[in-house]
């Protein structure tokens, strides 16, 4: 689990919350990765309201502000994939795992307030904001090696430009403007996390997540089904998210959420673009030719090669 939120762990507490939202609809990830790099020339305002005409889950439409962040997902979808499995149905494993990362890189000495970030305690929990509301840096960082003891790195890991640094330290480079998307009802300021009671929050609420893709996998797959031991012997090397036979439960075990049913406010419906066969058994073309992944047994298999894309949109 540490290996699985090590890449992101020490971003700011909305973008975390953003990225494990959006790791739930690996799909839509692809689509909207390949759309930004598509329209380069839309910024500010005009991006946003270009965004807010698709169909993608808020959490995926909120990551368009910070296309190195959504690159990334998209260039290293196995991971992206594995993250989003384990925050669907063990959200409150993945949230200790977060704190448990950002405790040892303070105690390495690579967590502290900068003039780009604040970093506070709350409750025994490390929050981390931007210090200026209108701008959030993205700290590029070794996800294996900053948090002072090695981390295993995922296999097939790229190193994504942009938001990859050498050193066993975090780098503050490009500030990605805001302020524009307040206006809009999925941006910045309607996510969170309540660390207390372990989950994402989003637009005032607790954020649950429509996707399709993961719900009660083990039995669809033969396995075990949801609420007894959720195993993935194809994760990290062979390993297992659950080790001590902690239970599946998607949401906290709240079914009807974790089918949809408990649609967060204001949310739109969502519907894929990207996998229309996924989810019947048959194979779905990716819009990647990026990254490589397997969801189940018999959905999407990325490809490989391909390069980065900068921070479009954002400022220095």
């Amino acid at each position: 689990m540490q290996q699985l939120v090590a890449p992101i762990a020490l971003y700011p507490d909305s973008l975390v919350a953003q990225v494990l939202a959006a790791s739930t609809f690996p799909e839509q990830v692809v689509e909207a990765d390949r759309w930004v790099q598509a329209h380069p020339d839309l910024k500010g305002t005009d991006l946003g309201n270009a965004v807010d005409q698709q169909a993608w889950d808020p959490s995926v439409k909120a990551l368009a502000a910070f296309p190195s962040v959504l690159g990334n997902m998209d260039k290293n979808l196995s991971w992206t994939s594995s993250l989003g499995d384990a925050y669907y149905n063990q959200q409150q494993e993945v949230m200790d795992a977060v704190q448990v990362m950002r405790r040892k890189a303070q105690e390495a000495g690579n967590l502290k307030s900068t003039p780009q970030q604040a970093v506070t305690e709350k409750d025994s929990a490390i929050d981390i904001e931007p210090v200026d509301p209108e701008v959030v840096y993205v700290p590029a960082y070794d996800p294996w090696v900053v948090y002072g003891y090695p981390v295993v790195a995922w296999p097939g890991w790229y190193p994504y430009p942009g938001i990859w640094f050498g050193g066993p330290y975090l780098s503050f480079g490009i500030g990605f403007g805001i302020g524009w998307y307040g206006g809009f009802g999925w941006g910045w300021g309607h996510w969170g996390f309540d660390w207390h009671n372990h989950y994402a929050v989003y637009d005032h609420g607790r954020y649950y997540s429509h996707s399709r893709t993961f719900y009660n996998r083990n039995f669809d797959r033969g396995g075990v089904r949801g609420g007894e031991s959720f195993n993935r012997p194809g994760a990290g090397r062979g390993e297992s998210f659950n080790r001590g036979g902690a239970g599946a439960r998607p949401f906290e075990g709240d079914r009807q959420a974790a089918r949809g049913y408990a649609a967060p406010h204001g949310e739109s419906g969502v519907r894929s673009g990207a996998f229309s066969g996924y989810g019947h058994g048959g194979e779905s073309r990716s819009f990647s030719s990026r990254g490589s992944a397997s969801f189940g047994d018999g959905g999407f298999h990325g490809g490989g090669g391909g390069g980065g894309h900068g921070g479009g949109g954002g400022r220095r």
